[in-house]
């Protein structure tokens, strides 16, 4: 048996203005299936996450560097 899907979240590749994010709003509303879009809001919870994430892996990039630098040549 599979399973079921009941929605999906599709995540921008940056915050827009609502202005500018109206003909994407759109152009999902018009996919086959989908009975409503909702847009979240970007806030200060959002901008946390991001910022942690983004710390994560410069802490994981400066580790493979420091790594890199201690193989023999």
């Amino acid at each position: 048996m599979t399973d079921r899907h009941s929605g999906y979240v599709v995540i921008l590749d940056r915050d827009l203005h609502e202005d500018d994010a109206e003909q994407i709003r759109q152009a999902l509303e018009l996919t086959k299936g989908v009975v409503s879009v909702t847009p979240v809001l970007a806030d200060l919870h959002v901008h946390i996450a991001q910022d942690r994430e983004g710390a994560r892996w410069r802490a994981r990039l400066l580790d493979l560097v420091e790594d890199m630098q201690e193989l023999p040549r």
